[in-house]
């Protein structure tokens, strides 16, 4: 029996030159190892896309994390130099995405650039520099070239009691490996927090009354896959989220050829 797929949006890149379609390996390995799907690359492009045409052929979504930040424009605020890069074919496609799958009730998991990207589709905005606001911790990213420092988890959040990610990795305290700049402000109505960081940096958030499992990491679960219990158990419910709309979907269609 084949795999069940997942879309991943992906960024443009320049390279030599070139200009390329690229998303972090470690992303694609944390869903083929981690949630057990096969991987299906969405090229990022400002137009053209068949968002429809494209979650027809996929069971679940999964937005990573990127270089580049969410154009101020499509949270009503000003671009500056200072708040990129910026990726705009990544938001023409990721956004969409996210929106289509929120409707259609395909299973969505969001990392970092993804749950900013999430908030934004939803009617909330982002604040930049986040360590430069009195009382905020600076949650970038270690400048070093050895990732398995960059990605080291040395962050406290707190997950809500009752919460949906509570039932996944447990309430209370967890390590995670939270490496951005920018972050939630105004959080969107439709979403309910999660967890928080010790400064009251929103963490992890889930979508209110989604039709599937609906949730977003500001964390690298990703890249700990494998090792680290809480990653592993993230994507393993993602994944398990993944297989029930496959087997849902693949129950409708033997139903309709049966009619």
């Amino acid at each position: 029996m084949s795999k069940p797929v997942v879309a991943i949006p992906a960024d443009i890149r320049e390279i030599e030159g070139n200009v390329w379609q690229a998303t972090p390996n470690q992303y694609v390995r944390a869903a083929v190892k981690g949630a057990d799907v096969t991987v299906f690359l969405v090229p990022a492009l400002e137009a053209d896309n068949d968002f429809d045409g494209i979650l027809d052929r996929v069971d679940g979504l999964l937005v990573s994390g990127s270089r580049t930040n969410v154009h101020p424009s499509l949270y009503g605020k000003e671009a500056t130099d200072a708040e990129g890069p910026y990726d705009r074919a990544r938001d023409a496609t990721s956004l969409p995405l996210i929106q289509r799958a929120l409707e259609r009730g395909i299973p969505l998991l969001a990392i970092c650039r993804g749950i900013q990207e999430l908030n934004v589709v939803l009617g909330g905005t982002l604040a930049n520099e986040i360590q430069d606001q009195p009382g905020v911790w600076d949650h970038r990213k270690p400048d070093t070239t050895v990732l398995d420092v960059a990605y080291g988890i040395r962050q406290t959040v707190k997950v809500k009691e009752g919460s949906c990610l509570a039932g996944i990795v447990g309430a209370g305290e967890v390590q995670v490996n939270s490496l951005h700049r920018q972050a939630i402000s105004d959080k969107a109505p439709r979403l309910a927090v999660e967890a928080v960081a010790e400064d009251g940096t929103i963490e992890a958030v889930s979508v209110i009354g989604a039709k599937a499992f609906a949730v977003g990491v500001q964390w690298h679960p990703e890249y700990w896959v494998g090792s680290d219990q809480p990653s592993n158990s993230l994507f393993a419910a993602f994944g398990e989220a993944v297989r029930d709309y496959a087997a849902a979907k693949q129950g409708r269609l033997h139903q309709t050829a049966a009619e």
